[in-house]
């Protein structure tokens, strides 16, 4: 039987899936529920194949399946992930989005990372045919939202906060990777992090701004193995990460060769740094391709855009924006680095990002390829376009990956693709 071959290219959208808790933990914000995804969830998938789309970034609610240790509530994932199955749509999992389960707390509870990653095992052998995973949602922003800032799960705001929560977050992505390769030896990870950039607003600001420089890749330094430079090593050793920790991360190294580093463009993504430190956003300074290419220099990964949109506010400012970061994408392919995907996050407006979710006003930020009605906006159609257009156009991800990515399609009776167990007979061979 001729199984479908995956896209030449990865175009995707997203199903917003964040769930922090809010005023001291009293408020769990749930994108989902109130984006209307539980009671129309399968209207929702029918639009990403309306948009061409055929990958989509998406996961169960990790607070509503993971009720406690080794116990799951599977009803909402069976059905959901079963749909996508049947329909072919390649899901590129999101299993834990800038929240925990009640019975976990928050991100400063050393538990996390062995809880989190029995939960990944356990979700994998339960959908075997699952092969492209984030694990952790966008590790730097959790932690620096949960820990610094102040805004969501613990609410503090302290390095040692910020470090403890980041330890624990990138060290529940590595052991998640490592259980469900127990499972899907050919699984791709693809971290979706947060692409920033700190400018010094005068020349007093400029070691402030180097610091946050620095900082910016802390997550990704750890979960890649890479050391980190004299600066930042002091700062994690005097913020209470201790040389056991750190050597846990420079040993998982070996694990980046699974990995697609997978990273996230917002208007607010590049910062101007005061003399005192304080930050606030630049807009637009660099853009893109610029970032993308100082971290790809860092890491050597194959590079998927993960997340951007843009309010429409103003008629054409979400379209003016889709092309603008479609014609980075294409810059930065030319100019060497291996970019396999673009994605619009998501695939319907959103509820109080306006305030980085800290308010439930219910404020609607238009910012989806569909509105909440499920109706097409502009700049979906304009997503539909760029897809239909240039979909055949780009080359063959394969070029740039280790392994296939295997369409959901092809897999036998047994849950396990055929072409994994082709790829396994020509390692023997060779």
């Amino acid at each position: 039987m001729q199984r479908p071959q995956p896209p030449a290219f990865l175009f995707a959208t997203g199903i917003e899936n964040s769930n922090p808790r809010i005023r001291n933990g009293a408020l769990r914000v749930d994108e989902m529920e109130r984006c209307g995804h539980y009671a129309r969830w399968r209207e929702d998938f029918a639009l990403v194949e309306e948009l061409g789309l055929r990958f989509l970034r998406y996961g169960p609610p990790l607070h509503g399946t993971l009720l406690g240790p080794g116990r799951h509530d599977w009803d909402f994932a069976d059905q959901t992930f079963g749909e996508l199955h049947r329909r072919d749509i390649v899901p590129i999992v999101d299993l834990c989005h800038f929240g925990v389960p009640d019975f976990i707390g928050d991100f400063q509870n050393p538990d996390f990372p062995k809880l989190f990653a029995d939960y990944a095992g356990c979700f994998a052998r339960r959908f075997p045919w699952v092969q492209l995973y984030t694990p952790v949602n966008e590790m730097y922003i959790c932690a620096l939202f949960s820990a610094r800032y102040g805004w969501w799960n613990e609410q503090l705001s302290s390095d040692r906060a910020f470090v403890t929560a980041l330890k624990h977050i990138v060290g529940a992505n590595l052991l998640a990777m490592r259980e469900i390769l127990k499972v899907r030896p050919d699984a791709i990870f693809i971290q979706s992090e947060s692409t920033e950039y700190f400018h010094a607003e005068s020349p007093a600001a400029i070691a402030p701004a180097e610091i946050r420089n620095q900082e910016r890749f802390l997550s990704l330094d750890l979960n890649y193995g890479r050391r980190v430079d004299s600066g930042m090593y002091e700062y994690l050793m005097d913020s209470g990460l201790t040389r056991e920790e750190y050597h846990f991360f420079l040993a998982h190294s070996p694990l980046k060769r699974h990995c697609i580093m997978g990273n996230d463009y917002y208007w607010t993504n590049e910062h101007l740094v005061h003399e005192d430190g304080r930050t606030r956003a630049s807009g637009e300074v660099f853009g893109y391709a610029v970032l993308t290419r100082q971290y790809h220099d860092r890491y050597g990964l194959p590079v998927m855009h993960t997340e951007t949109n843009l309010r429409d506010d103003n008629e054409g400012d979400a379209e003016r924006w889709l092309w603008k970061q479609w014609a980075n994408v294409l810059r930065v392919r030319n100019d060497g680095v291996p970019v396999i995907g673009f994605t619009w996050y998501s695939l319907t407006d959103q509820v109080d990002w306006d305030t980085a979710l800290r308010e439930a006003r219910g404020h609607v930020d238009k910012v989806g390829l569909y509105d909440l009605d499920r109706n097409i906006r502009p700049v979906g159609r304009a997503y539909k376009r760029l897809v239909e257009q240039w979909r055949e156009v780009l080359p063959a991800q394969s070029l740039c990956l280790q392994v296939p990515i295997v369409m959901p399609s092809a897999y036998d009776t047994d849950g396990l693709p055929e072409a994994y167990w082709a790829m396994q007979a020509a390692r023997r061979r060779g």
